[in-house]
């Protein structure tokens, strides 16, 4: 690990003075070389994903697809998302726009006497095993990301842009970046106030950001693969999240869906939303299968989830 540390901080401090900052400083922009640095860190890991998730996940959809498409037209869209979120954009964008609103919270907080307390803090023995404290976060993450996921499609305003990610008809590895820029920001600021009441440091946020990406890669691609009858409840696999993305069950039913879990299936189990009887179903919305067009272009989605809101608001 020691190892691996060190050839990214080379990588990192090279691809940053030779390349980054000499441009920054041809085009003027010095004033903006701290939030390069933290870009150059961005699209290194992302870059990383990009190689893990290609070499270890597309194989898998080659040899154990869950569904067979004579042609993969729709991925491409799905691809120039990953490529924008994995490899910085929309996170550099994202960052810039709330970084201020998220300051300016914290600070105001801290002026009211709040100093948030790390899980090590509240639950003391988690200091002797970091592995622990790390698998500690990710619970906590997760339970609020289970009730984000859920009031995304419990509430209509919500749901007119976060439908712009079950309208995808052939789902892969490449759909879990398929979202509404607006969508994406709603998270960030999500996920920020989460990660700073629970006192979460900056190395493990960006490997708790690590681990849920790969996951989610992983639980959106087109394998017809679970973890066995005790996996599958343990942690949130391809037949499970399809199941959420399937036609006539993902959005629809009592509890507006089932399988809301980004990682840890308990929390469906525990809110009476689990659904473990996969039907190999097809993905999508059902109101597709009547006509409703959500976009084939980046472009087209993004702009049609703007009416779809503005019809809801």
């Amino acid at each position: 690990m020691d190892t691996l540390i060190q050839i990214y901080t080379a990588t990192h401090g090279w691809l940053f003075e030779s390349l980054v900052l000499p441009a920054l400083y041809a085009l003027g922009f010095m004033d903006f070389a701290e939030l390069a640095f933290d870009a150059t860190e961005i699209f290194i890991l992302g870059v990383v994903q990009l190689v893990l998730i290609y070499v270890l996940l597309r194989p898998l959809e080659a040899w154990f697809p869950a569904e067979h498409w004579a042609d993969r037209k729709s991925v491409r869209t799905d691809v120039l998302y990953t490529m924008l979120h994995r490899l910085g954009i929309v996170p550099i964008g994202i960052y810039a726009l709330l970084t201020p609103v998220v300051d300016g919270a914290e600070a105001q907080l801290r002026l009211l006497g709040y100093i948030p307390y790390g899980l090590e803090e509240l639950l003391p023995w988690l200091v002797a095993s970091p592995i622990a404290a790390f698998l500690a976060y990710l619970v906590v993450l997760d339970f609020a990301d289970y009730w984000r996921h859920r009031l995304q499609h419990r509430w209509g305003v919500w749901w007119a842009l976060h439908s712009l990610h079950h309208s995808q008809r052939q789902m892969s590895l490449w759909t879990d970046d398929r979202n509404h820029l607006l969508d994406d920001v709603i998270g960030g600021l999500w996920f920020s106030a989460v990660a700073f009441v629970i006192g979460l440091g900056p190395a493990e946020f960006v490997a708790a950001m690590l681990t849920i990406r790969f996951v989610e890669s992983l639980s959106h691609a087109n394998v017809r693969l679970s973890f066995g009858r005790i996996g599958d409840r343990l942690l949130v696999s391809p037949r499970f999240h399809r199941t959420h993305h399937g036609v006539g069950i993902g959005h629809e039913g009592a509890r507006y869906g089932c399988n809301f879990a980004t990682l840890f299936p308990f929390w469906d189990m525990l809110f009476g939303t689990a659904n473990f009887a996969y039907r190999g179903t097809a993905t999508g919305i059902s109101d597709q299968l009547q006509g409703r067009d959500y976009g084939e272009s980046f472009l087209s989605q993004q702009w049609l989830g703007l009416k779809r809101l503005a019809g809801r608001a």
